[in-house]
């Protein structure tokens, strides 16, 4: 990693989404060792940005301020996205214009100022939609776009073919071709991740966490915030001369390499916290059922209650159908090595900001909630089973 950024430190990288968790910790990493770093983004990063850290406010909906921030920039990290998780996926058209208009608008501004590096943040969804998938590695096709069960994983697969299909095209000016990489992450976690992981604890700490779901079997994988650091600084070099090109024009997986079931990889954080581990199993089919009805309901009244959805189902797929793939490619081609990590930073975070498990009587209100799960399961129930015997049969 010293050799890479001692290479890097040589341009200015610009990274889109720079005010979110990972794009903050990518340039915050940068810079600690060199680099000269502009974080840019619609909104002000949450945390401190270092002095000698540029921030830059602009939309990567609008090209001019893309161009403009592009001055003398040599390498671009296109991580802003829109539409990941929750409620933010029912968002069609601010889905598009982000993750499809915004990337193109990227590239264009590349090719205009003269940027000779691209390395897209991209998913793993672009393959996986719903299909076991067991050590998978990227010669892959992508999923067929009609069959993503969300807006997010399509938008992001024609983002990523953008991106792979501009490697090789001429800068202006004659300034030399643009080589372009895509990396595929895992889930992210890590201490202060903001999408995710205040989710999921909230749910716990409000008693919603009352079940698990699927095959106690299923694998998928995550990635921990540093790993993917690591990983984008390898690929951003593997782009350069001295490499020989060697990422232009390729995508990778990235996960901490570790195959692990959705639900036992989060049991550390929930007991960490304090909180009893549920026990209930329930079909997969019959919370993806749920989902459905969930975000039907979002679609009927979003406009007047825009409330976030329990799971999509999206999530239910990504948490519950056994998919993970090969880290062969990368450590090849870009050398790299995952680090082993643990929930307990996590868990340390999240105690630190008073969450965990505390002493409170059984209430009335208590009694009330959980009445209402229990109905609001048996109606459901009710509902899915004639689904499922149809289908069986």
């Amino acid at each position: 990693e010293e050799e890479g950024a001692a290479g890097m430190a040589a341009g200015t990288v610009l990274i889109t989404g720079g005010g979110g968790y990972f794009g903050f910790r990518l340039g915050c990493a940068m810079y600690e060792k060199g680099v000269d770093v502009i974080l840019f983004d619609v909104v002000e990063p949450t945390r401190a940005v270092p002095e000698g850290v540029k921030f830059v406010q602009g939309d990567v909906r609008r090209r001019s301020e893309v161009e403009e921030a592009l001055r003398d920039v040599t390498c671009v990290f296109h991580i802003a996205s829109y539409g990941m998780s929750g409620r933010e996926q029912l968002n069609r058209k601010l889905i598009e214009d982000v993750n499809v208009k915004g990337t193109e608008n990227v590239i264009q501004a590349c090719k205009t100022m003269g940027v000779s590096s691209l390395v897209y943040t991209s998913t793993y969804n672009v393959i996986f939609g719903g299909q076991i998938i067991e050590n998978g590695n990227e010669s892959l096709p992508y999923l067929p776009l009609h069959l993503h069960p969300d807006h997010y994983s399509r938008t992001k697969a024609l983002a990523e073919m953008k991106v792979l299909e501009a490697n090789g095209a001429e800068l202006r000016n004659g300034k030399g071709v643009l080589r372009t990489c895509a990396l595929r992450p895992a889930g992210i976690y890590g201490p202060g991740e903001q999408r995710h992981l205040p989710r999921i604890v909230s749910y716990i700490e409000r008693g919603l966490f009352k079940f698990v779901y699927g095959d106690p079997h299923s694998l998928v994988e995550f990635v921990h915030v540093d790993n993917l650091v690591q990983a984008h600084i390898l690929a951003s070099e593997a782009l350069k001369d001295s490499k020989g090109h060697v990422a232009a024009g390729q995508a990778y997986f990235i996960s901490d390499g570790r195959p692990v079931n959705n639900f036992e990889f989060f049991r550390p954080l929930v007991e960490g916290l304090g909180y009893k581990f549920p026990t209930l199993r329930l079909p997969l089919s019959f919370v993806y059922f749920f989902a459905f009805l969930t975000e039907t309901a979002h679609f009927l009244i979003g406009h007047v209650y825009n409330f976030q959805p329990l799971l999509t189902r999206t999530e239910v797929y990504k948490t519950g159908v056994t998919h993970y793939f090969s880290m062969e490619k990368a450590s090849k081609e870009l050398g790299y090595k995952p680090q082993q990590f643990n929930l307990n930073e996590v868990i340390e975070w999240f105690r630190s900001r008073g969450c965990g498990a505390k002493p409170r009587p059984y209430t009335r209100n208590c009694l009330l909630r959980d009445g209402g799960l229990l109905l609001l399961l048996i109606a459901l129930l009710v509902s899915w089973f004639p689904c499922a015997v149809t289908f069986s049969l």
